[in-house]
Order: structure tokens, then sequence, then C-alpha cells
């Protein structure tokens, strides 16, 4: 099969994990396909696991019996049980998955496996009555999914054949190009805007947002249908000042179709530790449910379509 003058049949994916069920990420009830890598390093980022391409140990500690079994069989030589405590060094890991094969309590996972186009399409359409009784579909999301373009949009385009609605959950900040590949088979952008200003933004994310922005102006030159997501973080982005700009910069398009502020929380913590990385953000507070909703009454007078993630 070939598309724009490319071979896609061995375009492979490195997924790491599918959400059933999801009523989050998207319209109406959805599979979530959750892609590796991406190239912001968000302080409050709640899928670690996903920041690396390559992929990713988790150990849950409270699962381990100390068997030894993930010793035996690691050809790296990462796991050790000095005082009968298990240590692993992350840092070593290959990413080939055998200490989690052995590990029968389920203490030990592997976040990433390459799959073939088809073998993700055969594991989405699952629930494809689902879909259509709830007017949902497909989500891919990461990581930054379009940092594989190729097998995403090979997987979409078998999706469509099947007329399933498809989203992508996106950063922005990619090549163009990228956007091209997916824009015929995708039904809606969930596109995150985190802040207004460039240098914040590399404060907040590693990086600026001059891409973000001129991607987010393309989409709406292509008419493509947008819904913004911003995570509301205390101390970062959540004073008046910082949401009303966003707010004046999202009033310049008529693709968007809702603006959703996401509160930020830190349900994310046990996943940096199985990963045996530092929560960046340990001091900061979980802005409670009436604070947002006072947020989303101010902003409503700016931009109509302002929602809260519960709604």
């Amino acid at each position: 099969m070939k598309e724009d003058g490319k071979n896609m049949e061995t375009s492979k994916g490195m997924v790491s994990d599918s959400k059933r069920m999801s009523v989050h990420d998207g319209p109406g009830i959805r599979t979530t396909l959750f892609l590796k890598g991406c190239p912001l390093r968000c302080l409050w980022c709640h899928n670690p696991e996903n920041l690396q391409t390559k992929p990713a140990l988790s150990f849950t500690r409270k699962l381990c019996i100390g068997c030894g079994a993930c010793a035996r069989v690691c050809p790296g030589g990462l796991h050790s049980f000095p005082g009968k405590e298990h240590h692993i060094r992350f840092d070593a890991c290959s990413g080939c998955g055998a200490c989690t094969e052995e590990c029968l309590p389920g203490a030990l996972k592997l976040y990433g496996r390459e799959m073939e186009p088809k073998e993700a399409a055969r594991l989405l359409l699952e629930d494809r009555d689902f879909y259509v009784r709830s007017g949902g579909g497909v989500t891919f999301s990461g990581g930054e999914p379009l940092l594989q373009p190729a097998f995403l949009a090979e997987v979409m385009k078998l999706l469509k054949k099947e007329k399933i609605p498809v989203a992508v959950d996106t950063c922005g900040d990619v090549p163009w190009s990228a956007f091209l590949q997916v824009l015929p088979y995708t039904d809606l952008f969930l596109y995150d805007i985190k802040h207004p200003d460039s240098a914040m933004h590399k404060k907040g994310t590693g990086r600026g947002n001059e891409r973000i922005l001129e991607n987010l102006e393309n989409l709406h030159k292509q008419g493509a249908a947008v819904e913004i997501r911003t995570p509301v973080i205390p101390g970062y982005n959540d004073d008046p000042g910082t949401l009303r700009c966003i707010a004046s910069l999202l009033n310049g398009y008529d693709n968007i179709t809702a603006w959703r502020l996401l509160p930020y929380h830190s349900m994310a913590k046990g996943k940096y530790e199985a990963l045996g990385l530092q929560y960046p953000m340990p001091e900061t507070s979980m802005p409670d449910d009436t604070r947002m909703r006072a947020v989303r009454t101010e902003l409503s007078a700016l931009f109509p379509a302002v929602k809260l993630s519960s709604d």
C-alpha cells in the first residue's frame, strides 16, 4: 500500500496502552490508544510512561513478593535484592520485557510494544457497538501521537473504512507535515494550549509555543474541528490575566468547538515512583470544584464555549 508516494506497509507504531470506555477523551464512549514519545516535558505530565519513544519499565513495589525470578532472566542484570528489598537500575533497561514475563504477581510492567496498523485497528474496533450507541469513537493520545504520523494515518484509514469517528489528542508541537498525513481521517483535534507566552510555555514544558500557535492557525485555515484543552496549573497559568489572554487568542478562530479547562491533579505520583522518577510538582495543590466553576463563569463572558472536564 502506498500513500503520498510513501510505502506504509511496514509502518509499525510504538504503543504504550489502551483505555476502553473512556468518556473524557472526546464525544461519547471511546477507546483511547496511547502512543509513545513526546517533544514536551510538562512539569505536570500525567502520562510519564509515554515521554520516551522506547519501552519503559514500571515497578509496583507493593505487588513484589521478592521471588527473584526477574533477576534470573534479566540480561542486563538490572534487578537486585540487597537486604531482601527489590532494587532496579531503570536507566540501564533495554526494554526487552523478559522480567515482566516472569513476574507472576504483576509487579513489573513494560509500557511500549510495536504494533502493526491492522492489529491496532482490530483492537479499536472491538467496542464498535459502544461507539455507535453513544456517538463515540476512537481517540489517539500519548505522549504525542503525531510523532508517529505514518502509523497513525494507516490505522485511521482502516477505522474510517468502518465509519468510526476519530479524534487526535495533541500538544501541537510537531511538524505541520505530520498533521497533513492525518487530516483526511481526523474528525476532531483535542489541542493543548498551555500558556500564551512563549517564555512561560518553555518554563513549564521545556519548549516555546511558536510552532503550536502556528499549527493552530494552519488547522483553522484547513477548517479542521478543534477542541482546545488547557490544564489549569496553580501558580503557572491559573491567574486571570493568563486565562483571559488565552480566551482572546481563541476568539480569533471559528473552528473551535469548545475550550475545555482541565484542573491539575496529582494522581500520577504513583506512576513516577513506579518508573523510578521523581515527581516534579510535589507541593502543588489541586484546584477544587468551587474554584474551577468560578473560573468557568468568569471566562464564559469572554469565550462562551468554555467548559470543565466534568461537563
